[in-house]
């Protein structure tokens, strides 16, 4: 019996990969049933997370070690977007990592366990419950340490940074980023600007590109994006630019 239960343990502390979270919901799946993980638990074995999930004893788990478990043990349709995901593949200078929200967009409807949730990870977690983008358009792998998560593309982060915009996002700094965006994939940014359904974010996009004079902007086909009729005021005041009948901040006219 002894043997039995150190081939279950080992089995357990193999299958959690280091600095990730283990859900009580996967481990059933492995064989590991409640009573045993209750056990394991009461022995040190594990170590609470919260309702419903675990870690290795003692190991600092990050939030994309959260994030992990929900992508793929839960596989919930969670992302790392906008300004965060920009931030992870170095392109924000002005987003402190450390000390911003963490912005992570789900379908609508789609909330994020409690334990996730209510967890201290040192940075605030604001989820987006937006299907203004089909989710998985543009999404691709992050390598982590000792796994990866799922997060936006530059050329998708860039829509979700300006679907924000300006309550949540500042739209001069979203023209910094912009600014930055210099090897964006055309090919790409055509599919997110057919695909997506807000008005303002697909003029702002065409704006703020134009505005920073991209190279790869030659390559979009503009007449074939649908950017709807009637004016846009983005803000109160400001520019009106007739080209892409949005009303726009002052000072973002004039850099």
């Amino acid at each position: 019996m002894a043997t039995y239960n150190e081939k279950k343990i080992t089995k357990l502390l193999n299958s959690i990969k280091p600095g990730t979270v283990v859900l009580a919901s996967w481990l059933e799946g492995i064989g590991i049933s409640r009573d045993l993980q209750k056990h394991y638990r009461n022995n040190d074995w594990l170590e609470s997370m919260g309702r419903g999930a675990f870690k290795r004893p003692g190991e600092t788990v990050e939030w994309q070690g959260g994030l992990y478990a929900l992508q793929y043990q839960a596989k919930l349709n969670v992302h790392v977007g906008a300004i965060t995901a920009l931030s992870l593949v170095g392109f924000s200078h002005y987003f402190r990592l450390s000390e911003e929200k963490i912005i992570l967009f789900t379908t609508r409807k789609k909330g994020l366990p409690l334990w996730f949730l209510k967890h201290n990870w040192g940075n605030q977690i604001s989820q987006q419950q937006t299907t203004f983008l089909p989710m998985g358009l543009g999404v691709v792998e992050h390598e982590e340490k000792n796994f990866s998560i799922q997060i936006s593309s530059p050329e998708r982060a860039m829509f979700e940074c300006l679907y924000l915009a300006p309550d949540t996002l500042d739209l001069i700094e979203c023209f910094h980023l912009m600014e930055g965006l210099t090897n964006l994939r055309p090919k790409l940014v055509q599919e997110l600007l057919h695909e997506c359904s807000s008005i303002k974010v697909k003029r702002l996009f065409l704006y703020l590109s134009e505005k920073a004079n991209h190279s790869w902007l030659q390559f979009i086909d503009i007449s074939s994006v649908d950017i709807g009729n009637g004016n846009r005021r983005i803000t109160e005041g400001g520019t009106y630019v007739a080209k892409y009948q949005i009303t726009i901040p002052n000072e973002l006219v004039v850099l």
